[in-house]
């Protein structure tokens, strides 16, 4: 008897919606990774522009775009899950792009500046909501394909970044700005049709001082790890600042405990399988980001690369990320969840590892970089899917919260990551890039050692299996 797979056009269509959901929700993700990359490279071009600025001045137009962001991700994500995914996705895309159009458009560095901050604002409500819409419109046995194909896109966002800024910059800087238009447009009218509508969160009122708190607190903190070795470690402002951002968080943490209805409420994190995801991302982007700064400050100050050469070196991360992201599905289902994440921290202190052994004053990219880049790309494929796709684990009306956490411990971890690597160089003489090649290797072992509590779901691992 021969068994026919006769699918209605019911179910077909519902096949399509979701990837298409899934595309738009991706375009979302692209663009809010992407600008905070792209930028990087056009600060010399930015000096010029804006005649009798220094190039710490220059720096807030990264900066407020990071500790924005990352102040943002918690209080958005909350906001999603309130009025509805579909509405604030709308909303968070129409304001980055005329954010963008305000970037493009700035006659003075004040100006761009605050643009910056209105287009980190809409990223911030982007970034979890995007995930909040792709992960329910999939069963669960496809999420962690799902999280495979948004790692993808977020590597290939933060890749490319580098090297479209770069590109851009021939037709001048604004230009990395106003190629956002277009994407933004696309995914409105798309977004309008084929997003679906989804479920209000139910709440007893609207938690403004928490909200305020926790921006404040995470604003604190992103900013003493990223003005640390500007404003100096010892200064007065960067002390003043931490203690003021530890007496934030006292009050923070003392409001969430007593207020009915926070928003963001500790049961979260009574989920094992969420804490251990955050738990692990925070350790696992100390190194990553810190070891994306240093690959571009070594090729740059070591190997004397240009500035697009040291881009174009970077590639091969964001490309073995995609080519491995898009098996991560195949990855999580023979393997599990657990083993995978264990496995992209082990990758990535591998990585980094072959480049503190191997690595000297003469450029030899193929023998010493590429091996230690391929590695690491491959890590983010295999340990990001399983930690994020923990998101979908939570109560539906917490998904974008719970996104928002993982998202917000990234951007605190990277910014930590980054700091303590600049402290680490000093000079940039080669024993400096050993040792901190070193100290990511281990912070990757500790990702590693933390993602090997992560619990496993039998029935998602042999649903998997078998759509195979």
């Amino acid at each position: 008897m021969i068994a026919h797979n006769t699918e209605s056009p019911a179910v077909t269509r519902a096949d399509s919606r979701r990837w298409r959901i899934l595309a738009v929700a991706s375009a979302a993700q692209f663009l809010a990774i992407l600008d905070l990359f792209a930028v990087n490279v056009a600060f010399p071009a930015l000096e010029r522009t804006f005649h009798g600025t220094s190039l710490s001045e220059v720096s807030w137009v990264l900066n407020a775009y990071t500790i924005v962001l990352a102040a943002m991700l918690v209080p958005a994500g909350r906001l999603a899950d309130d009025i509805g995914r579909k509405p604030a996705f709308l909303l968070g895309m129409t304001l980055f792009g005329v954010a963008s159009l305000s970037c493009a458009a700035s006659p003075v560095l004040a100006a761009l500046v605050a643009a910056r901050v209105v287009q980190a604002v809409a990223g911030a409500i982007l970034i979890p909501t995007s995930l909040g819409l792709a992960l329910p419109a999939f069963p669960q046995r496809e999420h962690a394909t799902v999280m495979g194909i948004w790692t993808a896109v977020a590597a290939a966002g933060a890749g490319s970044g580098p090297v479209i800024g770069g590109l851009l910059l021939a037709a001048g800087w604004q230009w990395i700005f106003l190629i956002n238009i277009p994407v933004v447009a696309v995914a409105v009218l798309a977004g309008r049709r084929v997003l679906p509508a989804s479920p209000r969160g139910v709440r007893e009122r609207l938690d403004l001082p928490g909200a305020a708190l926790v921006l404040a607190t995470a604003a604190g903190l992103t900013t003493v790890f990223t003005q640390a070795p500007v404003w100096g470690y010892g200064s007065e402002a960067i002390l003043g600042c931490a203690t003021a951002t530890v007496l934030l968080g006292a009050l923070t943490v003392r409001h969430l405990r007593r207020t009915p209805d926070p928003v963001i409420s500790f049961d979260l994190f009574r989920h094992r399988l969420f804490t251990v995801a955050v738990s692990g991302v925070f350790l696992y982007y100390l190194a990553f980001a810190a070891m994306i700064l240093a690959a571009t400050l070594f090729f740059t100050g070591r190997w004397h690369y240009s500035v697009v050469a040291a881009a174009l070196g970077i590639a091969p991360m964001p490309a073995s990320t995609m080519a491995t992201a898009l098996l991560s599905g195949r990855i999580v289902a023979r393997v599990g969840a657990r083993i995978s994440a264990v496995l992209g921290g082990l990758a990535l202190a591998a990585g980094c590892g072959w480049w503190a052994l191997t690595a000297t004053d003469r450029p030899e990219y193929l023998v010493v970089f590429l091996p230690g880049a391929i590695l690491a790309g491959i890590s983010t494929a295999l340990l990001q899917p399983p930690l994020f796709g923990s998101a979908a684990t939570l109560p539906p009306n917490r998904i974008s919260l719970g996104s928002a956490a993982l998202m917000m411990s990234r951007q605190i971890s990277s910014a930590l990551g980054v700091a303590v690597l600049t402290a680490i160089l000093g000079h940039q003489a080669l024993h400096g890039f050993r040792v901190a090649w070193l100290a990511m290797c281990a912070a990757a072992l500790a990702s590693a050692v933390t993602s090997a509590w992560f619990r496993d779901n039998p029935g998602v691992r042999a649903n998997a299996r078998s759509a195979e």
